[in-house]
């Protein structure tokens, strides 16, 4: 081989090496923190199939590694974002709520039990009333979603009226709960889901607040057999699915929108149908197994719209000092944008 035809070569080599470094460098791999099991829905259903989503949306330049285990509590998972230690975080809001009083309002009883159109009718309001407010700075958020309201579940007895609940023990979580429980004369006990079978076992607790999908997803059917059901849900709680604001950025615009086309509403419409398909199998299994359903009296249902009602107008006089001039227009359209999306 001659000198010139080695050069050629030589150099032919150089750029092919080059290419496929540059095609490496392309390429991103976002990490996805977590706090639920692999095995439960929102892991495969949800998570998993948005990091599918992503990788086909950017030909493979972006892909979503769902970490093993979470770096760090549920409650940290919005901070985990903002600061980067995990590229994406999924949790829920009402893990910190003096921080995101914004959107406590779809935490109160009677919102919505359609969960597909109260997760899209949230996002919408994220992005009129809520996206430029200061206590979302830092990340961008991907999607969001309502579980379609959550209800009493009791071992021994349907709550129907409201001395049911006097100095009964029952674990919530969040301020919105609290009060409500408080203004019903129970005792509010405060802890996450995946805690509430050992308390069921071991007595500190009476009764327990949850989607009807949680009760079996957490296998807690076998403890909770007796179910209330609130129309339009006792209470609700708003999920999210954020990404660092730097890490978002320093993708390719082109990256940016084709990630953006698989989250914001359409992946909250997909959530939410998923707690609505989730929500109607549990209610068919525990049916089936023999639980008892019932429904508040008219007494008890009065007391709970009397304390939304005093929840609404504390957070209307609130509004102006996190950043929300008009709370009651940001519930008003919120409403509005619910019903228009019921069937």
């Amino acid at each position: 081989m001659n000198a010139r035809i080695r050069i050629k070569t030589l150099a032919a080599a150089g750029a092919l090496a080059l290419a496929s470094l540059g095609s490496a460098q392309a390429q991103t791999a976002l990490s996805l923190s977590n706090w639920v099991p692999s095995t439960h829905w929102i892991s495969s259903e949800i998570l998993a199939r948005w990091g599918s989503d992503v990788r086909e949306a950017t030909g493979g330049k972006v892909t979503v590694n769902i970490l093993p285990k979470a770096v760090g509590a549920p409650a940290q998972h919005w901070e985990l974002a903002r600061k980067g230690v995990a590229d994406v975080t999924w949790s829920n809001f009402t893990y910190e709520p003096e921080r995101f009083k914004h959107v406590w309002f779809a935490e109160l009883p009677m919102m919505g039990g359609k969960a597909e159109a109260s997760s899209v009718a949230m996002w919408r309001t994220y992005e009129k009333f809520l996206a430029g407010n200061d206590a979302f700075k830092g990340v961008v958020v991907l999607g969001v979603a309502m579980f379609g309201g959550g209800q009493f579940h009791h071992p021994k007895e349907v709550v129907d009226m409201p001395d049911d609940l006097k100095g009964k023990k029952v674990r919530m979580g969040g301020p919105i709960q609290k009060r409500l429980l408080e203004e019903l004369g129970a005792i509010p006990v405060s802890a996450p889901a995946t805690k509430a079978y050992e308390m069921l076992e071991g007595g500190a607790i009476d009764a327990s607040l949850h989607p009807m999908e949680s009760v079996v997803n957490f296998r807690l059917d076998g403890k909770l057999k007796n179910h209330s059901i609130v129309p339009e849900g006792l209470y609700d709680a708003v999920f999210f699915l954020a990404i660092n604001e730097g890490k978002f950025k320093s993708l390719p615009a082109a990256e940016q929108q084709a990630l953006m086309k698989v989250s914001g509403e359409a992946l909250s419409r997909r959530w939410g149908k998923a707690f609505d398909d989730q929500n109607k199998a549990a209610e068919a299994k525990m049916r089936a197994d023999g639980h008892v359903f019932g429904k508040p009296s008219a007494a008890l249902l009065d007391k709970i719209r009397a304390s939304r009602n005093g929840m609404l107008a504390d957070l209307q006089k609130e509004g102006p000092s996190f950043g929300v001039k008009d709370y009651g227009a940001m519930v008003g359209f919120y409403e509005q944008q619910y019903k228009s999306l019921v069937k």
